[in-house]
């Protein structure tokens, strides 16, 4: 499991908590809402300091390579995460069983 760099904070007003990505020499602060932690890493509503941090900690790695996505594509000083940077684009989906009925067609009409 990956640690942060820096140790994360979580925010005075408890709605995220704060940390530091190095990028080549410069280091951006990144904030994960806790908004978007409870329906994506499980986080139960007014969960406790010790949880959030622990809740953060397990999903360190996933955090930071959406936090290091969105900054390739929009490069910036402080960075925050939503509840939408960690939802998965539902047209791919849809192509995917749209593609896979289309190939299961055209393999049965090979076969007859």
């Amino acid at each position: 499991m990956e640690k942060p760099e820096f140790e994360p904070q979580i925010l005075a007003n408890r709605q995220g908590v704060s940390f530091w990505l190095v990028r080549g020499n410069t280091t951006v602060e990144c904030i994960v809402t806790i908004a978007a932690l409870e329906p994506h890493f499980w986080l139960e509503p007014r969960a406790r300091d010790a949880r959030i941090e622990r809740i953060f900690r397990d999903g360190y790695s996933r955090i930071r390579a959406i936090a290091e996505r969105k900054l390739l594509a929009h490069p910036c000083a402080r960075l925050e995460l939503t509840p939408d940077d960690f939802e998965r684009p539902r047209t791919a989906r849809v192509n995917r069983a749209r593609f896979s009925k289309r190939n299961a067609a055209l393999s049965l009409a090979l076969l007859s």
